[in-house]
């Protein structure tokens, strides 16, 4: 696990306002990892990674097992910060039927029919489950705040800017109040690109065969609004960091850094819920024990000869009495 003292500089704090210059975009240039060196941050990033991958494995385990929780994950970047690779790498050993994920794309006429969340809220992980949104209900503070005239109209009129964007934020830190009372864990993770970084993998991509589906032109087009994009993700992080649903700024230019960060993140997060399986009542308990000992062979209908074990064959292991703390039981 990486230390804490090093997660927190990487946390929004509730109430503050957020500067994205003062955030670091490649922690290996920053004065602890210098010392470090390129080499090992790496080496020991990878090393993270794959620990955090198995440990979350099992948690995930525990949130099915416990079924009172769920958890959400969100995450928001500009484009070519590594969204989708991070959400394979990190959760690549988790189980698929406990998780889920979402990529939000153009609203329907039928989405634009209702208020701008109702189309998340159809998507939300039930207890038990991890889901994740690649991209979110914050592109509707972001995307639609750079592209006004992609706003919905129907707006209330009267309403000045500064008003309906402000109740904007405070509409999606309600509703993220509202899920946490009832059970979800919300991680909200902003994939923080340099610009230099972002040309180098849009070349990148427009140089190989392979990745040419992974541009278009209306990501350069996008492109030009950088300045417009920087600022709304200063106020929409500023706005909606809170106790119960953290904003974290990962510095996105190494994709291993990135990734294992996020991988630690979630998993000491998941942890600290402090999760359990779920037990198993008296009576439940003796038909354990009665159905055990029948398969031992020591119930009053089996009664089958001994097979002679040839020479040299090992005896098959005794099980251990059924108690409560068997790990059988959380199966």
């Amino acid at each position: 696990m990486i230390k804490q003292k090093l997660i927190k500089q990487f946390i929004v704090a509730p109430d503050s306002t957020v500067d994205l210059k003062k955030f670091p975009t490649d922690w290996t240039g920053t004065k602890d990892a210098k010392k470090l060196g390129h080499d090992k941050i790496k080496r020991r990033s990878l090393r993270i990674l794959e620990k955090n991958r198995e440990e979350l494995a099992e948690v995930q385990e525990l949130i099915y097992a416990d079924n009172t929780r769920s958890v959400l994950l969100i995450f928001q970047a500009m484009d070519a910060a590594g969204k989708d690779g991070t959400i394979r790498h990190v959760m690549a050993g988790v189980n698929p039927q406990g998780c889920q994920v979402f990529s939000f794309k153009k609203p329907s006429a039928e989405e634009l029919d209702h208020n701008f969340l109702w189309r998340y809220m159809k998507a939300l992980p039930e207890r038990g489950r991890i889901g994740i949104f690649n991209r979110s209900y914050y592109e509707d503070v972001l995307v639609v705040k750079v592209h006004s005239e992609w706003l919905d109209q129907k707006r209330s009129e009267g309403k000045s800017d500064k008003e309906f964007w402000r109740e904007r934020y405070e509409d999606i830190s309600n509703f993220e109040r509202h899920l946490t009372r009832n059970g979800t864990l919300i991680l909200k993770f902003f994939l923080h690109l340099s610009k230099g970084e972002q040309k180098r993998r849009f070349l990148e991509r427009l140089t190989n065969s392979d990745k040419y589906w992974k541009v278009s032109p209306s990501d350069m087009k996008e492109r030009q609004f950088w300045r417009e994009y920087q600022e709304a993700f200063e106020r929409a992080i500023s706005a909606t960091s809170t106790k119960w649903a953290p904003w974290y700024i990962i510095p996105a230019d190494r994709k291993y850094v990135a990734r294992a960060l996020v991988a630690d993140i979630i998993v000491g997060a998941i942890k600290h819920l402090d999760l359990k399986y779920p037990t198993v009542s008296p009576e439940a308990m003796k038909a354990l024990v009665a159905a055990r000992k029948e398969l031992e062979g020591n119930g009053k209908k089996s009664k089958a000869r001994k097979r002679k074990r040839p020479r040299g064959e090992k005896p098959e292991p005794r099980l251990q009495p059924i108690t409560q703390s068997s790990p059988a039981l959380a199966q």
